[in-house]
């Protein structure tokens, strides 16, 4: 699906054809954009990833002085659209909207995956982050993390699950990091999307799950899950009252999700400069920022440099807990 506003995949370009951008990198950044570009998001349309990227899409669009085409190529955790932007014409005019997971997760978990995030793409944006919330149904008796990993270890093996939307997903990770930082026994269940997982969660088919704040905002609202704490290093604005897994007495616990902007490597500094100045411009707009506060994002603006920091440090955590957990794709 695309979408316009106003304001078939390359193969990896030759060696002489990247010299030769290289070469004209100078006057070519000068002149960037030029013609339209292709924003591409690895998932259907709808949901945070999209819906971010739809709504800064027309006000860059504006600071650009081009056209930006949302196009949604979904599949493979994200993966179909990292490969293709991955494989690109490394000049600015085909940018990823990227899910954490196809960076961080994918490697470390898919063995064919035919893209390297440190080597095949540069960093841009972050646009912003987002963390999980541990819920579980009214029905399981605890109001707090200690509580419920009390329950879980005096449990039957396997009596207590917890959901996810997928092996390997990110909610999968976060339940085996809880089990490895606890040393609690908790049987996975994974489901195919986490819509799916909050609807098993809600009928006591799972006893937990750690879900997407704004997917089950309004079932802690009447109670039917009750919230017990969230998965980064600060409350969430959304929910105030619940505290970070740190707080509830998991030391070290910090795990958040996030969004952020990418082109092929070999990309022209300029116009990774350029862009990054206006997405940064862009998404802190009055119009534009609580918008995507209300799709749960932690807006954040650092440099590109620090971006690509903190892939590398996820990747390597997240290889290493996928390895060390014996965890499988599907």
């Amino acid at each position: 699906m695309q979408t316009q506003w106003r304001s078939s995949p390359h193969s990896r370009c030759l060696p002489l054809a990247a010299l030769a951008l290289a070469m004209a990198a100078p006057s070519f950044a000068q002149t960037y954009p030029a013609k339209p570009i292709r924003v591409i998001v690895g998932v259907p349309p709808g949901g945070t990833s999209d819906t971010s990227a739809r709504i800064i899409a027309p006000k860059l669009a504006e600071a650009l002085g081009q056209q930006i085409l949302v196009e949604n190529r979904p599949g493979a955790n994200n993966g179909i659209a990292t490969e293709y932007v991955a494989r690109s014409q490394p000049d600015g005019y085909t940018l990823l909207w990227a899910f954490s997971g196809a960076l961080v997760i994918n490697p470390g978990l898919y063995p064919d995956v035919r893209y390297d995030p440190l080597k095949d793409l540069v960093p841009i944006q972050l646009v912003g982050t987002f963390q999980f919330i541990l819920v579980v149904p009214r029905s399981v008796p605890a109001s707090s993390v200690k509580e419920l990993i009390a329950l879980a270890k005096a449990a039957k093996p396997g009596e207590y699950t917890y959901a996810s939307g997928g092996i390997g997903s990110p909610n999968h990770l976060t339940g085996e990091l809880l089990k490895r930082s606890t040393g609690v026994e908790l049987a996975h269940v994974p489901y195919k999307g986490g819509g799916p997982a909050v609807i098993s969660v809600l009928a006591a088919e799972t006893k937990m799950y750690f879900a997407g704040i704004g997917s089950v905002r309004e079932h802690m609202r009447t109670g039917a899950l009750k919230p017990l704490a969230v998965t980064g290093p600060k409350r969430a604005p959304e929910a105030p009252a619940v505290p970070t897994m740190q707080e509830a007495g998991i030391p070290g616990y910090d795990v958040q999700a996030w969004i952020g902007v990418l082109s092929a490597a070999g990309t022209p500094a300029p116009i990774v400069t350029r862009v990054h100045q206006a997405l940064a411009k862009v998404q802190a707009l009055p119009e534009v920022a609580p918008l995507l506060t209300r799709e749960g994002l932690d807006l954040a603006d650092i440099t590109p440099a620090a971006f690509g920091a903190r892939i590398k440090t996820e990747l390597a955590m997240w290889t290493r807990l996928i390895k060390e957990a014996g965890i499988k794709a599907e």
